[in-house]
């Protein structure tokens, strides 16, 4: 279930992939009810290996956060890190995943003090692999922004440089491949957008797009760009970006990706001297986003 859950979001994103997602949560469920009922378990970990259904209910929750149906993301992520918590500790990689994406729903979901504690008492931890810790130093930073806290997230953020600098280390976890030079770029884009650095959002931001490959996803990263340049008010960029994106939008499967196109189609709304082309452009994105976006997705 795992294995065709992490291909489907890889190839497809969240949109497909919840509810696929969902049944397999269900189903796992359902076994472990009918189990109960003839006396033969009662708990999760009865069910399969404790790690395995860890992993399991957090590629769930990964892909239930990135098609914003946050309240069974969260239920999710608790349920996996109380199973990583009973494992022993040479076995308990994916508690530091979990925790990953928990600080980063949290920031997501604007409550930074809750995401800087997440990454905060991680960090705080010895013996960190470089890759792991250069991640929730990006995520510590996105909650410093957040809370308006420049200085810090900029700390922040020259600490995950740092310890990115030398690639990839034995001590990586498996799980932390996705985390590379155009996943610290993206992120550190989104983070001096927080800032009000535009100039230096976009350009990172643009370095993120440019990259080969990756996971669906990262077309969060290109509708973020378009937010910035509307904000900004380069209308010419964001005409070009937004009409790519146009023709995409069908084809992105992350939620969160789309609910950011429309916060960029949003800003050129609220813009100053529009181009006629680019209002265009927004009001042809607005009808397409209606129909592409579940009601549900909208926060």
């Amino acid at each position: 279930m795992t294995a065709e859950l992490l291909a489907l979001d890889r190839t497809l994103g969240a949109r497909h992939a919840a509810p696929v997602a969902l049944r397999s949560v269900r189903a796992v469920e359902a076994a472990g009810a009918s189990a109960v009922a003839r006396g033969a378990g009662t708990a999760d970990a009865d069910l399969a290996d404790p790690a395995d259904l860890a992993e399991l209910f957090e590629v769930a929750a990964w892909i239930l956060f990135d098609a914003e149906r946050h309240g069974s993301s969260y239920r999710l992520n608790r349920r996996a890190l109380a199973l990583t918590r009973r494992l022993p500790e040479e076995e308990r990689s994916i508690e530091l995943l979990v925790l990953s994406v928990l600080s980063m729903q949290q920031a997501h979901l604007m409550r930074p003090r809750a995401s800087l504690r997440t990454s905060s008492a991680v960090l705080a931890r010895r013996g960190l692999p470089p890759r792991v810790a250069a991640l929730f130093h990006v995520r510590e930073a996105r909650a410093y922004a957040q809370l308006g806290s420049g200085a810090r997230a900029l700390r922040s953020l020259a600490a995950a440089r740092e310890m990115s600098a030398d690639g990839p280390s034995e001590r990586d976890p498996s799980w932390s491949w996705w985390f590379d030079r155009a996943e610290l770029d993206g992120h550190h884009g989104l983070v001096l957008a927080g800032l009000g650095d535009a100039e230096g959002a976009a350009a990172l931001l643009h370095a993120a797009v440019a990259s080969d490959g990756g996971p669906a996803y990262r077309a969060l990263f290109a509708a973020e760009l378009a937010r910035v340049l509307a904000r900004a008010g380069a209308w010419r960029d964001t005409d070009a970006l937004l009409s790519a994106l146009a023709e995409s939008a069908p084809r992105v499967g992350s939620v969160r990706a789309l609910n950011s196109l429309r916060q960029a189609v949003a800003a050129v709304g609220e813009g100053r001297r529009v181009p006629r082309a680019l209002r265009g452009t927004a009001r042809d994105l607005t009808v397409l986003l209606a129909r592409e976006l579940p009601p549900r997705a909208t926060r």
